[in-house]
């Protein structure tokens, strides 16, 4: 990869130049230069204050640095919270956060000489680690309360994996300012612009030129539950990017929603891998009405996660679909879900990106025992009416905790039956099983069995009633 630019090389654009910064317009090129020439000069790109009222002058002035980390609203007190700052470059915005008290770890992806010296300067104790963002793994340098991402993104050939980068690194907020094409038109449509050499004010590590709305779109899509515009500044947009959705509300409106199912959209298991583009669908109950996308709020491993989907399906139940954010660690993991007008619901497990041993052992059930069966549609016990679309619902221990539909078996002697659903787990163990009836059953007295995998409950009597 390129060794890229930390910053934007406009250190305070009036309108003039702002909408002007194509390379077609020879005046920004020609002004780029001269920036860089003057960085050259100066050898620093941020001005750095010392103790004792001394400053080393950058081409940006302290001022004008503090300007921009202060449009993010992060608080002055930051002891116990880890940072990190990515495109750390000479190191103002590391040295900041640690003035403020964070333990602060600042990537790029050289070493600067800069950086040592105003570190040794300012006796800090700010870790320094020379990576390429794409590098960057929560089990190389765990999770950060905030995450500095300013003036990279668009010298990224890859912005949307760049942002999931973040957002597996981010425990909290993430704070992301990058070079747009527009002054902050929320309601125009995400477009980005891709420059293959040097469009973009004649430099060649420049890549992309996303409208506002594009980057916005980016952040949610890359996994953060909350993304909120602070504002267009010298072409810049500032986002604040949140992994957790808001306080639920202390009165809420409604009950909670009840989860009955949780399941890899692709496979119909409850084991998604992160190496896929899985999606998690997820079935839930609610008393509210009408629901919007925006109005529902499922997290998954105690992170928000946006819907691409929520969607009526019959009754009082409702299916959403939504991403696995990113930094989810492997293993058994809780999904829940509220609307904006209620509290959490019940959580029922998945599996992400399971060991060997933990795939060998799924859908393993020790025994099978059916607890009530009943006509799917009046509830008749041990019985089911024939007729246009017969089902019935039987209630069932030791299916696995975390297990698929597709595995499941229901059996009326010879007639194998259509599953149609399979609930998550109540607090006793206890799934409910939805399966249509054959039209060839005929009437009278019969046995139901149930099966999970290679496992068979015994069998059941039913009755088959014309």
């Amino acid at each position: 990869m390129t060794t890229v630019l930390a910053d934007n090389p406009f250190p305070a654009c009036d309108d003039s130049v702002m909408a002007h910064i194509r390379a077609s317009d020879a005046s920004a090129t020609a002004r780029t230069r001269e920036l860089v020439e003057d960085l050259a000069d100066r050898g620093w790109y941020h001005s750095i204050e010392l103790p004792g009222g001394n400053v080393i002058e950058g081409l940006h002035s302290a001022d004008h640095l503090r300007a921009r980390l202060a449009r993010f609203g992060l608080p002055e007190d930051l002891r116990g919270r880890r940072v990190l700052d990515i495109g750390a470059w000479d190191g103002w915005f590391s040295f900041e956060m640690e003035r403020r008290g964070a333990q602060v770890v600042a990537v790029d992806v050289v070493e600067r000489e800069t950086f040592r010296r105003a570190r040794q300067a300012l006796q800090s104790k700010v870790e320094f680690v020379v990576s390429d963002i794409f590098q960057l793994s929560p089990d190389r340098l765990g999770r950060f309360d905030i995450v500095l991402f300013l003036g990279v993104l668009y010298h990224l050939k890859h912005p949307l994996l760049a942002l999931e980068k973040v957002c597996a690194l981010t425990s909290d907020i993430a704070c992301i300012e990058s070079f747009v094409t527009d002054h902050g038109d929320l309601a125009a449509a995400p477009a980005m612009e891709f420059y293959e050499t040097d469009e973009l004010v004649g430099r060649m590590d420049n890549w992309v030129g996303p409208n506002t709305s594009c980057l916005m779109a980016f952040c949610r899509t890359a996994g953060f539950a909350q993304v909120d515009f602070a504002g267009v500044y010298d072409q810049r947009a500032h986002i604040v990017c949140r992994r957790h959705w808001p306080a639920q509300p202390q009165a809420p409106a409604f009950p909670p929603p009840i989860v009955t199912g949780a399941v890899n959209h692709r496979t119909g298991e409850g084991i998604l891998e992160t190496a896929f583009d899985d999606y998690l669908a997820v079935w839930f109950k609610a008393t509210q009405t009408a629901l919007r996308r925006e109005d529902v709020l499922p997290e998954i491993g105690g992170f928000g996660v946006q819907p691409v989907y929520v969607g009526h399906a019959g009754a009082d139940g409702w299916q959403l679909n939504c991403r696995i954010p990113p930094g989810i660690a492997p293993g058994r993991t809780m999904v829940r879900v509220r609307t904006t007008e209620s509290a959490f619901s019940n959580a029922v497990p998945v599996l992400i990106d399971p060991t060997p041993a933990e795939t060998a052992a799924f859908g393993e059930a020790a025994s099978i025992e059916i607890a009530i069966v009943a006509d799917g549609r009046d509830w008749q016990r041990n019985q089911v009416r024939l007729g246009r679309d017969a089902w019935l619902s039987v209630w069932v221990r030791g299916v696995p905790e975390v297990a698929a539909r597709k595995r499941v078996r229901a059996s009326i002697e010879e007639h194998e039956l259509e599953v149609l659903f399979l609930s998550a787990p109540d607090e006793a163990g206890v799934r409910q099983v939805n399966a249509r009836v054959p039209k060839d059953v005929p009437p009278g007295e019969h046995r139901l069995i149930l099966s999970y995998g290679e496992v068979s409950s015994p069998p059941a009597p039913l009755r088959i009633v014309p």
